[in-house]
């Protein structure tokens, strides 16, 4: 494991200053499994307009104690911005997504308890002048919630009461079928239980939001098993209901799947062969006007293999 020098120099200042600096969140999660971090983010007890003093160029991006920092000449690009926030507790979230207080915090272990969920609620601390890691000793990882042990067995699991953390982000229960998908881990049952009960409150999240997850789902290498896991917890309902319709409907005798079924398989057939994501979205919804429109189960196979090659049926295909 390899810190970028980018990050290395933000923590380096953070602790020159006398402030507390940790990476966390996802990218701890990436280095435990051995995986290559998109992006980089750090938390710190520095508040705010201390963050900027020390980081004259850095822009302060909103009010929940979020600097971004620039590390290249390209402001928009979220690959050039590393994001730096102070401690915080957060409380009140009367939209389902905004918290309505927020006040900073002094102890990492508060900004640790309101994260989403236990993999992404672990932080990561340098010894001093150790950037190269090769040995445990070399570097601190703050765990309080068993992270590491849901890692070890593929786990996506609340931080906390799972019921809390949903009434506080209704689109965290897609980013747990997200995150199950794309690592291949499995929703944790009283998680998962929790979704079940709370399911409708996703109707209150942004399309755009929900979009933007449910894109992820669909570009993973196992796309079929996110979008049933997505109705087994019922939160497809709010998403695509027409798809869901074809649950349970079967198609005409000469096909061996139901309708929902014969969609997701395509839908798989396309993630197998790494197509596009408009391919994976139109091979998903091929057949999705299928339960709406079916009349009876039409005729048995023979007959109809009969009527395609112009009735020169063979003894094999009449067996």
């Amino acid at each position: 494991m390899i810190i970028p020098q980018e990050v290395k120099s933000i923590l380096s200042e953070l602790k020159k200053h006398g402030h507390e600096a940790y990476v966390v969140g996802g990218c701890v999660r990436d280095i435990l499994m051995d995986k290559t971090p998109v992006d980089w983010d750090v938390t710190t007890n520095a508040h705010p307009e201390e963050i900027q003093k020390i980081f004259p160029d850095s822009f302060y991006e909103n009010t929940f104690g979020t600097v971004g920092i620039k590390i290249g000449d390209d402001p928009h690009n979220p690959e050039q911005i590393i994001e730096v926030t102070t401690y915080r507790i957060e409380s009140g979230y009367s939209d389902k997504r905004h918290p309505d207080k927020i006040e900073f915090a002094d102890k990492l272990e508060d900004d640790l308890k309101r994260r989403d969920f236990t993999i992404n609620a672990l932080a990561l601390r340098m010894e001093s002048g150790k950037w190269k890691v090769e040995n445990p000793e070399e570097y601190e990882i703050v765990d309080l919630f068993g992270g590491q042990e849901d890692l070890k067995n593929k786990l996506v699991r609340a931080v906390g009461e799972p019921s809390n953390r949903f009434n506080e982000d209704a689109l965290r229960m897609m980013r747990a079928v997200r995150l199950a998908t794309v690592l291949l881990f499995e929703v944790e049952p009283r998680t998962a239980e929790a979704i079940k009960k709370q399911s409708k409150s996703l109707s209150e999240i942004a399309q755009e939001r929900i979009r933007d997850e449910l894109v992820k789902i669909i570009n993973s290498p196992r796309g079929m098993q996110g979008i049933e896991l997505l109705r087994q917890l019922g939160l497809l309902e709010f998403i695509i209901p027409e798809l869901l319709e074809g649950y349970g409907v079967g198609q005409n005798k000469h096909h061996i799947y139901s309708v929902w079924e014969h969609n997701l398989r395509a839908l798989q057939y396309t993630a197998d062969k790494n197509y596009s994501f408009e391919v994976r979205m139109a091979s998903l919804l091929h057949d999705v006007g299928k339960p709406r429109s079916k009349r009876g189960d039409g005729q048995d196979s023979t007959f109809y293999a009969h009527e395609i090659i112009g009735g020169k049926m063979t003894a094999q295909i009449m067996e």
